[in-house]
């Protein structure tokens, strides 16, 4: 049986996120457990750890140093080859640092910095459905879903000058924003995948399904 940790920090949308992934289960046959918790040791042994994120860099990075022993259970883990998700502000953590109101170290797990989007004539926060562009099979976390197809966005900030082979999709928003990304056996969604319907339980899926 999978064991699926959704990190509980006090930010994210939990319910929603762990609620998508048992779908996600469920429809593919996969015999997956799926827990929120914000006990480090349960998350160091899950077979999947899921991090959510909504508001900013700063606010999230604190949550999660405030939960004792739970920034380096996620960095043990994901060294010891466990496979992650960053959902948003989740996947901003895996950089170096955010600079949403004051410099914030991230995991440094990718390249570049979490900075306010340059989007001229477009309001901010990016807020609705886009549309994804990256080159059919590139990634196996892409499996079943087709450039163009549209995903759930909320956000002001996003990654800027990062190693553009750990961007595995982008969306336009006044240019290209990265929307995706994947190092080894971790992996992020600037985009809500709990929020972006089919496609995103399809994501879900390939994560669940995914062997890095």
């Amino acid at each position: 049986m999978m064991k699926v940790a959704v990190v509980d920090y006090g930010s994210g949308n939990l319910a929603s996120a762990s609620r998508a992934l048992a779908v996600a289960a469920e429809q593919a046959g996969i015999a997956a457990v799926v827990s929120v918790t914000a006990d480090p040791i349960e998350v160091e042994v899950a077979d999947r750890i899921v991090l959510p994120g909504q508001g900013a860099f700063a606010d999230c990075a604190r949550g999660l140093h405030g939960v004792t022993g739970m920034w380096q259970a996620i960095d043990r883990a994901t060294s010891a080859g466990t496979p992650f998700l960053g959902i948003c502000v989740g996947m901003q953590l895996m950089a170096g640092r955010g600079l949403e109101h004051a410099i914030t170290p991230g995991y440094g797990w990718i390249e570049g910095d979490v900075a306010e989007m340059a989007a001229p004539g477009l309001r901010l926060p990016q807020m609705g459905w886009n549309s994804l562009d990256f080159a059919p099979g590139s990634h196996k976390l892409l499996e079943g879903i087709h450039p163009g197809d549209h995903a759930y966005f909320v956000h002001s900030y996003a990654l800027v000058e990062g190693d553009p082979s750990q961007t595995i999709a982008t969306t336009d928003y006044g240019g290209p924003v990265v929307a995706f990304v994947a190092a080894g056996n971790r992996a992020g969604t600037q985009f809500h995948v709990e929020k972006s319907q089919e496609v995103g339980i399809r994501i879900l899926t390939n994560f669940l399904r995914w062997t890095p």
